[in-house]
């Protein structure tokens, strides 16, 4: 469809310019009699419904995502509230975000407002809500092909955790044949401590654990068979209420700067619960580089730090960078990890709860923001969105080093009362200045962008699925990749450039593509016979 801009919108974008100045305008796609952006432009024609784990997942930072009780507090009913803004059960309805899996951070009884120093992995934090909650969430979600999986953080655990009262109970009694004796690793008084790691006093005894992270977050002893047992058996709990699988924290610090023991525990308790549960899901973060990660891929998949963050492939190839440098490493990626493991996926990410905002170093008036969102979800394997992502929400830990500040509270407009957690301290007035329900409306705006994106993505399920190989655009920065799968080929390709790109396909791949399936971006793309014309920072996808 050419691009234009209305009078009333350029009216709007004169007189709202101190609110609009973050926001493209111009429409790329009409409203319906509801003044919703439609997406019915989007061919489903190659749509198949699938059941595997090639899927956009959405990381939900409970407590600061939707509020049901007016606490304050996200909570596991302001998610089944929500459930149809992130997935109505219908792919080619247009009315949701369509997101097709679920990663919660952890829900369990805690001390904490980010739970991850876990009291009782058996118990849902009072705060989050019931173990009911959780299974009509499971429900909802499966009714939705929607795969939910649970943030398990089980390198360390909390300081109000039975276990870890019993442990300080055993050595207080000085009473060695207690099984909760060497449950968490520990040295004495005057004991030689491991360079590099932290210990904690208990109190003013002769006891010291470690606790690498925080003095309230003492580490587990992995050498101990009933340890191994326990959070087994607590990981098994969750599989046979439904859960799909499992983020696991922390990963590389089972045995603390001791990767090859660290993969072993891995492929033991990945392995036990598989078989339980064959078509588990699994995600590890491995916070580290490429030659690292690989030493885990072969048990489970991992985060892809290379490509994430400020200072990563994809935002440095959004911020008009070159498109066959980023395609080159995805296909070497690619090709890397299928050969450690058959079903190994590509897991892109641009933030998380533990990193700055995107939006913060990715504008959207830039159009970076939208350029980032197209490479990332245009890619093979499990992107995983953060919350708040699709409304450009911002969000840094500053000066006041606070990882609160990642972890604001989502934006509705609607009257939800969740509130900022505990230790923030981020600017307000930084913020965006919309909400889901303002963007709602506005064809053009970041949100109707993340779910057209990710219908365009489900209408062509070989992007997800197919083998890449990466496509050279001769003299430009613009680039591309084929996937082929089940019969099907795709070719995607972006241009992160502010200027119009045109060119043969012919001199790029000897694969005959007669259909322009979709484009996306801040221009317009055209196909002529062999002839592709992208607008700058647009992406286009032929069949």
């Amino acid at each position: 469809m050419k691009k234009f801009v209305c009078f009333l919108a350029a009216l709007i974008c004169v007189c709202s310019a101190a609110l609009a100045a973050d926001f493209d305008l111009p429409v790329q796609y009409p409203l319906n009699e509801n003044g919703e952006a439609t997406v019915n432009d989007v061919d489903f024609s190659a749509y198949r419904d699938t059941d595997d784990n090639n899927r956009v997942f959405y990381e939900i930072f409970v407590g600061s995502f939707s509020d049901s009780d007016g606490d304050g507090i996200g909570d596991l009913r302001g998610i089944i509230n929500r459930i149809d803004y992130l997935n109505d059960g219908d792919p080619q309805s247009g009315a949701s975000l369509g997101i097709e899996g679920l990663w919660l951070t952890p829900i369990f009884s805690s001390s904490t407002y980010h739970k991850y120093d876990v009291n009782d992995f058996y118990a849902v934090d009072p705060s989050f809500g019931t173990m009911d909650d959780l299974k009509e969430l499971i429900a909802l979600c499966h009714e939705r092909n929607v795969k939910l999986i649970l943030d398990f953080p089980i390198n360390h655990t909390g300081t109000q955790n039975r276990w870890f009262k019993n442990f300080i109970n055993a050595h207080l009694m000085n009473n060695p044949d207690n099984d909760y004796y060497d449950f968490y690793v520990w040295r004495a008084k005057g004991d030689a401590m491991p360079a590099g790691r932290h210990f904690s006093q208990y109190q003013n005894t002769g006891i010291y654990f470690e606790s690498n992270f925080a003095d309230t977050m003492p580490e587990l002893n992995f050498d101990n068979a009933l340890v191994k047992e326990a959070l087994l058996n607590a990981a098994k709990f969750y599989l046979e209420l439904g859960i799909d699988g499992f983020r696991f924290d922390a990963a590389k610090y089972i045995y603390y700067g001791d990767n090859a023991s660290s993969a072993a525990f891995w492929a033991w308790y990945i392995g036990e619960l598989k078989q339980m549960k064959p078509e588990l899901y699994t995600v590890a973060e491995v916070w580290d580089g490429d030659s690292i990660i690989d030493q885990y891929i072969p048990f489970t998949n991992c985060f892809n730090f290379t490509t994430s963050q400020t200072s990563g492939l994809i935002a440095e190839t959004a911020k008009a960078g070159d498109v066959n440098r980023f395609t080159a490493y995805v296909e070497q990626y690619q090709n890397k990890i299928r050969a450690l493991r058959d079903d190994a996926q590509n897991t892109f990410f641009i933030a998380n709860h533990d990193t700055d905002r995107a939006a913060g170093y990715l504008t959207v008036a830039s159009g970076q923001m939208k350029m980032a969102a197209n490479l990332y979800l245009l890619s093979p394997g499990s992107p995983f969105i953060y919350y708040g992502e699709e409304i450009g929400l911002r969000g840094a830990r500053g000066g006041a080093n606070t990882d609160a500040n990642r972890r604001l509270a989502m934006l509705w407009g609607d009257g939800d009362a969740v509130k900022n957690p505990v230790g923030s301290t981020y600017d307000a007035s930084k913020q965006t200045p919309y909400s889901v329900s303002d963007l709602f409306h506005m064809s053009d705006g970041l949100y109707n962008y993340y779910k057209r994106l990710i219908m365009i993505r489900k209408a062509n399920p070989e992007i997800a699925r197919g083998e890449y190989t990466a496509l050279t655009v001769p003299d430009s920065k613009a680039g591309g990749f084929l996937v082929t799968w089940e019969g099907g080929t795709v070719a995607v390709f972006h241009n992160t450039t502010q200027r119009t790109v045109k060119f043969n396909l012919s001199q790029v791949t000897d694969q005959v593509f007669t259909v322009l399936s979709a484009s996306i971006g801040i221009e317009n793309a055209s196909f002529d016979g062999t002839i592709l014309t992208l607008g700058g920072q647009t992406s286009a996808v032929l069949r």
